[in-house]
């Protein structure tokens, strides 16, 4: 009986590709063997910092801290991203055969004095969101027409909405996607971490005698005191000036009902850097697999997408992610 036999140069690929990946993890266990990057680790787990951000956290000189981020990087254990001048980091999502021991570290508290540190890091980011639009008079308005009009994208976005009863829209800005809303829903909930702000989207709400519109200042911790209220929300053009984007997923995906809807128009990343002083923009836009990446961590399914391109060299994308 003829018998198969497998040649040694058919073998060779298999042998190869096998004994590739086995050194890859192998560095990256290696790069990972260290008390400190595990805790670099377990803080990017969540959100980006920036180099000198992470100095402050972890009380080093940036020669020593950018050395612990280089060797990381070249694990590819995070990856990093160019915000103007700085460069901000996360724990990357390519993880292969680490998942394990991220989902064991992840589960470990942070540090008091490091936590302390981060909740300093996100007051700071927010005022400096929260002081732009206290002040910024119609200035604002005008410099977001450069990068994109609420007609850009606004019925693109109406086109995706789910019927339901209740809708809450983060971020409203001028008001425009209010009069959307409260065509389509019985109840609808504006809310917004400027008081400057909610008061423009609430005369834009009485000018058209739009009556079913509750108006909320504050974050979206309100949206959390609230869990499983809402069938859609809305977050048009808010994320990039928010502190922490990963944590406003986290937190309207408790306030979203089952099979509800939450849907994302966003800058993609971009390198335009003017968009910080002119517009008050924290984040230059953000990647597509960043933003389904957060979604999904925070418990939430990716839907349906719409991406176009600008003339000015900004390009938006449209996301809906959905609550199981």
């Amino acid at each position: 009986m003829l018998q198969s036999q497998t040649s040694p140069e058919s073998a060779a690929p298999s042998d190869t590709a096998s004994g590739d990946s086995i050194a890859q993890l192998a560095a990256r266990l290696k790069a990972a063997g260290d008390p400190l990057r595990l805790e670099i680790l377990r803080l990017l787990s969540q959100d980006s910092y920036s180099v000198l951000e992470l100095c402050r956290i972890f009380e080093l000189r940036q020669p020593a801290l950018s050395h612990h981020l280089k060797v990381l990087a070249q694990a590819e254990l995070v990856s990093k991203r160019r915000e103007g001048n700085n460069l901000f980091y996360r724990r990357s999502s390519h993880n292969d055969g680490l998942q394990q021991l991220f989902a064991s570290l992840d589960r470990l508290p942070l540090n008091p004095e490091r936590a302390a540190a981060v909740e300093e890091i996100a007051k700071e980011r927010a005022e400096a969101s929260r002081r732009f639009f206290a002040d910024y008079g119609n200035r604002f308005r005008e410099q977001q027409e450069l990068i994109a009009s609420y007609d850009v994208y606004g019925p693109q976005v109406a086109q995706l909405l789910k019927p339901g009863s209740a809708a809450l829209e983060v971020g409203p800005g001028e008001g425009e996607f209010l009069a959307e809303l409260a065509s389509r829903f019985e109840r609808v909930t504006a809310l917004d971490l400027s008081r400057a702000m909610l008061e423009r989207a609430r005369q834009f709400a009485d000018d058209r005698q739009l009556g079913n519109i509750e108006f909320i200042c504050g974050d979206t911790r309100e949206a959390v005191a609230r869990p499983q209220s809402a069938d859609s929300i809305v977050v048009n053009m808010v994320l990039h000036h928010t502190p922490d984007p990963a944590q406003i997923l986290r937190d309207l995906h408790a306030a979203l009902k089952g099979g509800g809807q939450l849907l994302v128009a966003e800058l993609q990343d971009h390198r335009q850097d003017w968009a910080r002083e002119a517009c008050g923009d924290l984040w230059l836009g953000f990647a597509p697999e960043q933003l389904q990446g957060w979604a999904e961590e925070a418990g939430l399914q990716n839907g349906r997408s719409v991406y176009s391109a600008l003339r000015n060299g900004f390009q938006i994308q449209i996301r809906e992610f959905i609550k199981p």
